[in-house]
């Protein structure tokens, strides 16, 4: 039998919920306020997060970072570079961690600014929905 669901795995019901509010709550106001549907999905495949980890975790470990994160941003393109001169919104990953008995650790660790953060996703246009 395969490994157990790690601890912090939700439901799919829940993952819809969760969309569905951001989309009745958010999307509505945002779309209104920029004048055309945002991107609000992203994606990137396993096979890309792992080589991006393992950069991660090489350069964290070469820095005395034992247990390196990574935050997740909300950004947005400058319209300038989108097509359709539209700034869709990105998310980006941002690596953390602190070498021991530095800055904080744990729940909410530092963000590591010498690691370059991960961007570039796809998505789609209409965004997909969950």
């Amino acid at each position: 039998m395969g490994k157990k669901i790690p601890e912090k795995c939700i439901s799919v019901e829940e993952a819809k919920e969760l969309q569905k509010v951001w989309c009745d709550t958010r999307t509505p106001e945002i779309d209104k306020c920029l004048g055309f549907e945002d991107a609000r999905e992203f994606h990137w495949s396993v096979k890309e997060l792992r080589k991006y980890l393992k950069y991660v975790k090489k350069q964290s470990k070469k820095q005395g970072i034992k247990n390196p994160g990574i935050r997740i941003y909300f950004g947005a393109y400058p319209k300038e570079q989108c097509k359709m001169d539209r700034g869709y919104a990105t998310a980006f990953l941002a690596p953390t961690g602190s070498p021991a008995g530095a800055g904080k650790d744990g729940d909410s660790p530092e963000n590591n600014y010498t690691i370059a953060p991960y961007n570039r996703g796809g998505n789609d246009n209409p965004p997909a929905i969950y």
